[in-house]
């Protein structure tokens, strides 16, 4: 999978990329994720990428003629299942989202910044809009960093266990059940007996028991009505 990350905010997404299992992937050719600086497709002497927003208001927006540039520039280099806007007012992200992105082979990631982008952008080349939440960010710089986290992990051969992506939140549409390692007995707080039963059957059936309370709990949002 390549994911292009489109940004006037390059080294706030190059260093996370240098770490863990993102670095990992990126070792193993099981991803490429490649950082634009939007600057670098600005006209002038100053590069410039935003401007003042027509009939007056607060704040900047990102002009239409770098993020253009940008991406019909890739866009002449190889086709892209999406080009993704990451804004507030997009649809949420969830796993089932990041399961279904996970499937594609090439992904533009736009990262507003500002007030946002030019709206002719948006109508022009942007494919789907995503929001990480209901809250507001100073840019999509760290949305973006959470999906290519998000897809990363899906990748076959990312993960040293594959199972272990299978079985994390939200995956089956509940939460994860508690999970506990060494020692057994922390003061007197002891792991529940039956993982240490060697009965498989029956830790999956707690497990699955134990994920529907959490998320009767915690999200009952996330169960049929």
């Amino acid at each position: 999978m390549r994911i292009d990350v489109i940004t006037c905010l390059p080294e706030l997404v190059s260093a996370p990329l240098q770490h863990s299992i993102l670095k990992r992937a990126q070792n193993k050719d099981l991803l490429t994720v490649v950082v634009h600086d939007l600057r670098e497709y600005a006209e002038g002497i100053h590069r410039q990428v935003d401007d003042y927003p027509f009939g007056g208001g607060a704040g900047m927006v990102l002009k239409v003629e770098p993020i253009a540039k940008c991406i019909r520039g890739l866009q002449a280099e190889r086709n892209y299942d999406h080009v993704i806007y990451l804004t507030p007012d997009g649809e949420t992200f969830r796993q089932a989202t990041a399961n279904e992105l996970s499937l594609c082979e090439n992904i533009i990631l736009l990262a507003g910044h500002y007030k946002g982008i030019d709206q002719r952008a948006r109508d022009l080349f942007i494919t789907r809009e995503i929001s990480v939440g209901d809250f507001v960010l100073s840019g999509g710089e760290l949305p973006a960093l959470l999906i290519v986290d998000a897809l990363g992990r899906l990748i076959p051969g990312v993960l040293s266990d594959e199972t272990s992506a299978l079985m994390d939140s939200f995956q089956d549409g509940l939460l994860e059940a508690p999970i506990y390692t060494r020692p057994a007995d922390f003061e007197g707080h002891a792991v529940p007996e039956i993982l240490l039963s060697g009965h498989f059957a029956n830790i999956d059936k707690w497990r699955d028991e134990q994920a529907f309370l959490k998320t009767q709990a915690r999200r009952p949002d996330l169960l049929p009505s």
